[in-house]
C-alpha cells in the first residue's frame, strides 16, 4: 500500500489513500465488500454528480448555501457528472443495499475536490462538509433511487434508442433492397410457401420497431424521482420546494422531463419502474437475438447450408480450417441477448418483496443499477456493431433462392384448392419419392395445361403485395 492519510468519521479513523478524494466512509466501505470488484458503472456515478449538482444549485438560489459553497460544490459536482473523477469511485456493487456507502462516495469526494477549489491544502480538514453541505437535504434514501432513474432514462435516451433506430432503419432499407427476391418460407424449419426477402426483413423491422416503442413507453416512469422524499418519504429535513427545483434542474441538464414522484413513499419502497424498464430491455434484446439467429441461419453455408444471403465476412473463422469464415456478429449479438435475459432475472429478482422491497426502502438497488445499465449498455453498443459490421453489408443469394424455390415441395400448396388437399400431397409424396419437382410431375401427369400450371406455380405471384414504405404507405403493384 502506497501513502495514506488518516480520515475520521463518527466510527473513528481509516487509513486513506494519499491521493484518493474520498474520505473514510468510503474506505469502509471498500474494506467491507471486496466482494466482486466491479465498481458501480460510469453512467451511474455520472448521473449522482448531476443529482447533487442540481442540490447545490438549488440551495445556492434559496440561499440556504453561502454562495461560494455552493460554486465550488457544483463544480465539483460537475466534474463527477462528465466523467473526470470515476476513478475515486471504488466502491463494490455488493454492498449496502440502499447505496448509503456510494452516496458517502460521493460526498466525500465532492466535499474534498469542492475545498480544494477553494484553495485550501489538500490534506487539512475539509471546509466543505460531506454531509452538512453535500448532502444537504438529502438522504442516500430518495438520492439513489433519484440517480438510478436518471441514468436509465439518459442511456436509454442517449445511447440505446439511438442505436435502435439505425438498426431500424437498416433493416428496413434492406427489406426494400430484397423485395423483388422471391425465396421459399420455412415454418417449423420445414419447406413452407414462398414468401419474398423482403418481407422476412421487413418481419424483422417490426420487431424493432415494437421494441423501441415499448422501450419509449418505460421512460416517463424513469422521469420521476423520488428526490425530496429524504428518509422515508415523508419529506423531513427537506425545504419545500427543493424535490420541485432540482427535477428542473436535472431536465434542464439533460434535455429529459423529469418530475418529482408523484407518490414517495412508492418511489423509495419499490424498483417498479426499473422492473419495467428492464423488462422492456429484455425485449429489445428478444427481438435482437432472432434476428442474427435468423440471419445467422440464411447465411449458413456457403455451400452446405441455407446459403440465401451472404453476411460481410469479417474474421477467420477457424484455427483447424483454412477459409472458413463463421458468423461472429450474429453469436455476439445473440450471446448479448443471453446477458440480457439474465439481467432481467437479476433485476426481477432484487425487486421482489421481501428481498429488496422491504416496507420503507428498497435495499437492492445497487445489483438493480448495475444490472438495468449493464443491459442497457450492451444492447447499445452491440446494436451499432450489429448494423456496422452485419446488416448494412448483407447481400441476397438471388440464384440460390430461386433453385430453393423450385425444388419445394411445399409449391403443391397452391394446387390443392384446384385439386382438392389429397391429390395434392399425392403429387408431393411423389415428387418426393423421384426426386423431381412439383413442375415436373404436374407436366408428366397433364394434370392442369401448361399454361395454368405456370401461372400457379408463378412464387412470386404467391407472395401478397409490395412491403409497405418508410412512410407507412405501399407500394403500388408488385413491381
Amino acid at each position: 500500500m502506497g501513502k495514506t492519510r488518516a480520515e475520521h468519521d463518527s466510527m473513528g479513523a481509516m487509513a486513506v489513500p494519499a491521493e484518493a478524494l474520498y474520505g473514510a466512509q468510503t474506505a469502509r466501505a471498500v474494506e467491507n465488500f471486496p466482494i466482486s470488484g466491479w465498481p458501480m458503472p460510469d453512467r451511474f456515478i455520472e448521473a449522482l454528480g448531476l443529482v447533487k449538482l442540481a442540490a447545490a444549485t438549488s440551495h445556492r438560489q434559496a440561499g440556504r448555501l453561502p454562495r461560494k459553497t455552493a460554486d465550488a460544490i457544483i463544480a465539483a459536482a460537475s466534474e463527477v457528472a462528465a466523467g473526470k473523477l470515476t476513478d475515486h469511485f471504488p466502491v463494490d456493487v455488493f454492498q449496502t443495499g440502499s447505496a448509503t456507502s456510494t452516496n458517502m462516495n460521493a460526498n466525500e469526494v465532492i466535499a474534498r475536490r469542492a475545498t480544494q477549489l477553494l484553495g485550501r491544502k489538500s490534506g487539512s480538514l475539509p471546509s466543505v462538509h460531506p454531509n452538512d453541505h453535500v448532502n444537504m437535504a438529502q438522504s442516500s434514501n430518495d438520492v439513489i433511487p433519484t440517480a438510478l432513474h436518471v441514468a436509465a432514462a439518459v442511456a436509454i435516451a442517449r445511447d440505446l434508442l439511438p442505436a435502435l433506430a439505425v438498426l431500424g432503419k437498416s433493416l428496413r432499407a434492406k427489406a426494400r433492397q430484397f423485395d423483388r427476391v422471391v425465396k421459399i418460407g420455412r415454418t417449423h424449419l420445414m419447406d413452407a410457401v414462398p414468401i419474398r426477402l423482403g418481407q422476412e426483413f421487413f418481419g424483422y423491422t417490426g420487431q424493432i420497431d415494437a421494441a423501441a416503442f415499448a422501450l419509449k413507453g418505460v421512460l416517463p416512469r424513469l422521469c420521476e424521482l423520488a428526490i425530496g422524499g429524504t428518509a422515508v418519504g415523508t419529506g423531513l429535513n427537506a425545504p419545500k420546494g427543493f424535490a420541485r427545483d432540482v427535477c428542473r434542474l436535472l431536465a434542464k441538464q439533460t434535455g429529459l422531463p423529469f418530475r418529482e414522484a408523484a407518490n414517495h413513499f412508492a418511489a423509495q419502497a419499490t424498483a417498479d419502474a426499473a422492473v419495467a424498464a428492464s423488462g422492456a430491455l429484455r425485449g429489445v434484446a428478444l427481438a435482437m437475438g432472432k434476428i442474427a439467429s435468423d440471419v445467422r441461419l440464411l447465411g449458413s453455408g456457403p455451400r452446405c447450408g441455407l446459403g440465401e444471403i451472404i453476411l460481410p465476412a469479417t474474421q477467420p473463422g477457424s484455427s483447424i480450417m483454412p477459409g472458413k469464415v463463421n458468423p461472429v456478429i450474429c453469436e455476439s449479438v445473440i450471446q448479448v441477448a443471453c446477458q440480457v435475459a439474465g439481467c432481467d432475472a437479476a433485476v426481477a429478482s432484487a425487486a421482489t418483496g421481501g428481498v429488496g422491497g422491504i416496507l420503507e426502502l428498497h435495499v437492492a438497488m445497487p445489483v438493480i443499477a448495475w444490472n438495468l445499465l449493464t443491459a442497457i449498455r450492451l444492447l447499445a453498443n452491440v446494436a451499432w456493431v450489429f448494423e456496422i459490421k452485419c446488416i448494412r453489408g448483407l447481400k441476397a443469394n438471388q440464384a440460390r433462392c430461386r433453385q430453393l424455390v423450385e425444388q419445394s415441395l411445399a409449391m403443391v400448396t397452391v394446387l390443392a384448392p384446384r385439386l382438392g388437399y389429397d391429390a395434392a400431397a399425392a403429387l408431393a409424396k411423389e415428387a418426393a419419392a423421384s426426386g423431381k419437382t412439383i413442375r415436373q410431375v404436374c407436366l408428366e401427369k397433364k394434370v392442369l395445361p401448361p399454361a395454368q400450371l405456370d401461372a400457379l406455380l408463378d412464387a412470386r405471384g404467391q407472395t401478397g403485395g409490395a412491403i409497405p414504405t418508410a412512410r407507412g404507405g405501399s407500394k403500388a403493384g408488385r413491381g
